[in-house]
């Protein structure tokens, strides 16, 4: 038995919108992750980049369970000697809500060069509206 190669001309991008509003934010990146990857299409193979487009609305209404809200904390380094920065997640979620979106579902993907491409395809939106209404994009629900 041989094992399915996608050529370029098989792989079809389709366009999904998720709405956050409710959701729960590891939730949320695990469906938003599978559908960057292409593992729900039968044709899925781990070495080729067979992923959809993601747009992710409503950022800003995520939920996060428990007192994560009040006890996670975002690291990230300025790269000078003792500057490495915190900031709780009721802080981010209030300021940028787009940008913990993308770190979840950031998690969820290999750190390859597919991963890296598949995260291009990844759009977030902290209101309702977004600027991808001529792509058509189907609305996912999970």
């Amino acid at each position: 038995m041989s094992t399915y190669m996608p050529k370029a001309g098989d792989i079809t991008r389709n366009w999904y919108v998720i709405d956050a509003e409710g959701k729960t934010l590891g939730k949320l990146a695990v469906e938003a992750a599978n559908l960057l990857r292409g593992k729900n299409k039968p044709t899925f193979t781990p070495n080729a980049d067979c992923g959809d487009h993601v747009i992710i609305i409503n950022c800003d209404k995520v939920v996060l369970t428990g007192k994560k809200l009040e006890q996670k904390t975002y690291y990230h380094h300025s790269g000078y000697i003792g500057h490495l920065k915190e900031v709780k997640y009721n802080t981010l979620m209030k300021t940028k809500p787009e940008f913990a979106v993308t770190k979840a579902v950031k998690g969820m993907i290999p750190d390859t060069v597919i991963g890296r491409q598949a995260l291009t395809r990844l759009r977030c939106y902290k209101g309702a509206e977004h600027p991808h209404a001529a792509q058509k994009p189907e609305v996912y629900e999970f």
